[in-house]
């Protein structure tokens, strides 16, 4: 990959990296980044050498949001857009295996929407934060108002998407909007060093599998889940990867679990 493209994609250690790559405009969002991003998630998903997703930005920022004058050209059409892009911004739930933002800067809008879809959030001391929607004079965009809430508590969610004010990584970790802070030196090495640790000693399929459970049980009862996490739960207990889980624990050595595309993570 060129420093031309607008997203970034390399793999190592069966880990795929996916950085945003503007960083003359803080990897502001345009419509041919979302298509390169979904096309580099997909990418990674059918990758059976690929078990986890590391997304993170070029430069000084995350990503800050949709760039202006993409903004500007939907204002003037009169609120109407031409981009074929089918796929939702939500799309990162559907990819299974775990995506990690490492988020190194400026983090807002359409950006702070897709740090959110991460299921795994590390953000750089100081980055700044902000939904910034209702300043824009728009609402709580493509899935946002749904995530949002059941990460931080509907009270915080209306704090952040109503007031769309500026805040800091510390405070992101305070509110649940990240998982862990660290020195915005040390961010890729520990992201990094934390993606691998689940590549080399997790197997592809529980995470595939809880995945689709926290993101799905979302929306049942507690009954309702228990009932699919049993059928879930026996389906586990039959595979390879159990065997060699117990095996390796026995055995105290590393497991050698096997690796997974999307279209076998669907049959499981």
């Amino acid at each position: 990959m060129t420093t031309d493209d607008v997203v970034l994609y390399e793999t190592a250690d069966g880990v795929a990296t996916i950085t945003l790559n503007r960083p003359d405009r803080l990897n502001a969002w345009t419509g041919q980044m979302g298509r390169a991003y979904f096309d580099a998630l997909d990418r990674a998903g059918d990758d059976p050498e690929v078990r986890v997703i590391v997304v993170t930005g070029a430069g000084r920022g995350f990503c800050a949001g949709a760039d202006m004058d993409m903004l500007q050209g939907i204002g003037a059409a009169g609120g109407t857009g031409t981009d074929p892009e089918t796929r939702p911004h939500t799309h990162a739930t559907s990819i299974p295996k775990p995506v990690i933002a490492a988020i190194n800067g400026a983090c807002a809008g359409l950006g702070f929407v897709h740090a959110m879809m991460a299921d795994i959030r590390f953000a750089a001391e100081g980055a700044k934060f902000t939904t910034a929607f209702s300043r824009r004079g728009l609402v709580a965009e493509h899935g946002v108002s749904w995530v949002l809430p059941r990460l931080v508590g509907p009270a915080v969610a209306m704090d952040l998407l109503m007031s769309g004010r500026v805040f800091l990584s510390d405070e992101a970790a305070q509110l649940g909007v990240v998982n862990q802070t660290v020195p915005a030196d040390e961010l890729m090495d520990t992201v990094m060093a934390y993606a691998r640790d689940m590549a080399d000693n997790v197997a592809s399929t529980s995470m595939a599998v809880i995945k689709h459970q926290v993101w799905s049980h979302y929306e049942q009862t507690m009954a309702d889940s228990l009932q699919d996490t049993n059928g879930l739960m026996a389906r586990s207990l039959r595979r390879a990867d159990f065997k060699e889980g117990v095996a390796s624990f026995v055995d105290k050595r590393a497991p050698k679990f096997a690796s997974m595309t999307s279209a076998e993570a669907a049959d499981l």
